[in-house]
């Protein structure tokens, strides 16, 4: 699993527009909050989401930007922020890359049986590269204020 302030994994990855991006694009920048969730359009996935993008006024004020991350298609992303009107971008990790780099891909249970899957998890990222916060297992109700609290702290 990452700690704080080492460098970030780099990664480049198709959005919801199939538009690939990349850490570096921010280098020097904008500060990123790089979270990873299980799946689209599924209850807590939706509330963190939902009060992401709420916050993304504030976000920018403090030159951050929120990337979401999540094994799921570009379609199915794009088909998420039309539903809910999200003002973020979200990565398709197909291949599940984005997710092995960082540490999220874990073996998780439910109702007593095992299986692998993305545990809720979020990075802040400074326009240096490093992280300033390396969080798993976070809970999505009332995060995206707790990140912002930290985004404006760093």
């Amino acid at each position: 699993m990452l700690e704080k302030n080492q460098a970030a994994p780099d990664f480049s990855s198709p959005n919801q527009d199939d538009v690939m991006v990349n850490l570096s694009d921010y280098k020097g920048r904008k500060h990123v909050v790089l979270y990873f969730y299980p799946k689209d359009d599924t209850p807590g996935c939706t509330v963190e989401a939902n009060q992401f993008t709420a916050l993304a006024a504030e976000f920018a004020e403090c030159d951050t930007v929120v990337i979401g991350v999540s094994r799921d298609s570009c379609a199915s992303h794009q088909a998420f922020i039309d539903k809910y009107g999200l003002k973020l971008d979200l990565l398709a990790d197909t291949g599940g890359e984005l997710c092995e780099a960082y540490g999220v891909w874990q073996e998780k249970e439910k109702n007593g049986k095992k299986s692998m899957g993305i545990v809720r998890s979020t990075f802040l990222i400074n326009k240096d590269g490093i992280l300033e916060e390396a969080l798993y297992g976070v809970t999505a109700d009332g995060h995206a204020q707790a990140m912002l609290e930290k985004v404006r702290g760093s």
